[in-house]
């Protein structure tokens, strides 16, 4: 995340201290619930690729927070979501969490009501219906859903706001030149982290922990370590305004070509990238609260975000990269997999040894350094949602 900078002054950095969240909103059970109602249930929020419910009749159950999800293509071949739940007496519909069904119809396991994969009732096996039931009034309860670039996102709110493509972070990358539908996954990463949500968000939006945590990678972007995002995160930018060297520019060290064991680049490369692409490096586009994609010059990688509890989140990273590329030798894939699974862990660690600090009781809240400036814009977006939320 990156703000808009002055014409006058585009140094990117906050002019005076700011507070951060108070503590207790990332370990207090009544504030995570806060959260939910405010920002995960009313946001757009990924679960998975159209690649992963390739198949009329297959389906997969999402939980979030209290909320269970079911997606599937029906006999059309249309995606469609609804809440796990029968409109008979409240029961679990499907109760694996991902598979292919038998039949074109959603049979409740309790009392066999039965749903077409439209999700009309067809079917209710009592010897008889009352007088004036009408078949019609009980569809199963519809969850909004939209495709973005063959990524499946659904939003709980009752009138959603905008579409996923409306609600990438101002700042993100236009990954318009990345194939992103048509590539495959080629490596799956899945972590339960011992922090808060929005910890995680935090340490994504900063790089003052880089040098010290990210050794490997503070080598790869020498910007990074010097515990800087960008060029205007340096408040004496200025000096080295002509100086294209990435520890000032940004971008990956000389001779370096992807985020790799080694940085070098897999022999199939997106074709399609501008000379500015390439020579950035990591092209970075986030939609919050759920996810966000890095490109790269020959895969992409996503990271998906669900909170499972105040102090715990999952994380499931994917490596995606053009189909005729998972044909090389594995080891071109295992070097870049291997660099990107050392960051991820790198970070995941980090967190949670900043959540476990978070419960001292003179704690009340920190205090924001001014290269900070993107933790202040993401704290103002969970205030504004809570605002919203309250009206």
């Amino acid at each position: 995340m990156t703000p808009e900078s002055s014409k006058s002054d585009p140094y990117n950095g906050l002019s005076s201290t700011e507070p951060t969240l108070p503590s207790s909103v990332y370990w207090d059970t009544a504030e995570f619930e806060r959260d939910m109602d405010a920002i995960w249930y009313r946001n757009w929020v990924m679960v998975c690729r159209e690649a992963d419910l390739a198949h009329p009749r297959a389906y997969r159950v999402f939980t979030l927070g209290t909320q269970q999800i079911l997606v599937l293509r029906d006999d059309r071949g249309e995606l469609r979501a609804f809440h796990n739940t029968c409109r008979h007496r409240g029961s679990q519909l499907c109760r694996e969490t991902e598979g292919r069904l038998k039949a074109r119809l959603l049979t409740c396991p309790y009392h066999a009501w039965s749903y077409s994969l439209r999700g009309d009732l067809v079917r209710v096996p009592s010897k008889s219906l009352p007088a004036g039931f009408d078949k019609a009034d009980y569809p199963l309860y519809p969850v909004a859903l939209s495709v973005w670039r063959g990524f499946v996102f659904i939003n709980l709110a009752d009138e959603p706001v905008g579409i996923p493509a409306t609600t990438f972070d101002r700042e993100s990358a236009d990954l318009g030149n990345w194939p992103l539908e048509d590539l495959v996954t080629g490596h799956v990463l899945t972590k339960v982290m011992e922090c808060n949500w929005k910890i995680f968000w935090e340490n994504f939006n900063e790089c003052l922990h880089c040098p010290g945590v990210h050794k490997h990678l503070s080598a790869l972007v020498p910007i990074y370590g010097r515990g800087l995002m960008a060029r205007h995160d340096d408040p004496e930018w200025a000096l080295h305004a002509d100086n294209d060297e990435p520890q000032f520019s940004g971008g990956l060290r000389k001779g370096a070509e992807s985020w790799s064991e080694d940085g070098t680049a897999l022999a199939h490369r997106f074709t399609g990238l501008s000379d500015r692409e390439r020579a950035a490096g990591q092209n970075y586009a986030m939609n919050l609260p759920s996810m966000f994609i890095v490109g790269h010059v020959d895969y992409v990688r996503t990271v998906r975000l669900v909170p499972l509890g105040p102090e715990q989140t999952e994380l499931t990273s994917e490596w995606l990269f053009l189909p005729e590329a998972l044909s090389e030798a594995t080891k071109g894939i295992d070097n870049i997999v291997a660099f990107g699974r050392t960051v991820l862990e790198e970070d995941a660690a980090i967190c949670e040894v900043n959540q476990r600090g978070l419960r001292a009781r003179p704690h009340r809240s920190g205090v924001l350094m001014p290269e900070e400036y993107d933790l202040h814009r993401f704290h103002d977006w969970v205030r504004d949602a809570h605002r919203r939320a309250a009206t």
